[in-house]
């Protein structure tokens, strides 16, 4: 996945909102909060995502996968595809879906009846 294709993606998704921050890094947010990142690696691009723990276990030692940086190491369940052979795009799709999904989850009712999300 390129880095304009990143961008396509994250922004079909609902209520999702652009920044470039950290470094030239492609931050996408719902309601303020990181969902995903596109960047923070050097040569191939890298993209960092939320995951449920479980995921993050099955996720941090696969080729091409690894604890975010930063992100990880406080105890976040975040993940970053920084080389191959990695997520197929397919997947990390799903992946970045899934991340919007759980921060948007975050989010307070009000928060997510503002943005025309769903409230459960």
């Amino acid at each position: 996945m390129t880095y304009d294709q990143f961008n396509a993606f994250c922004a079909a998704l609902p209520a999702a909102t652009y920044v470039v921050q950290w470094g030239g890094a492609h931050v996408w947010k719902v309601g303020g909060k990181v969902f995903a990142i596109g960047g923070w690696a050097d040569g191939s691009p890298a993209f960092t995502f939320k995951t449920s723990k479980l995921s993050y276990e099955v996720l941090k030692d696969q080729p091409g996968l690894r604890p975010a940086p930063y992100l990880a190491s406080r105890g976040m369940s975040w993940i970053q595809n920084y080389a191959k052979p990695g997520l197929k795009d397919k997947e990390l799709k799903a992946y970045l879906t899934e991340s919007h999904r759980l921060v948007a989850l975050g989010l307070t009712k009000k928060k997510r009846k503002e943005l025309g999300l769903e409230v459960a």
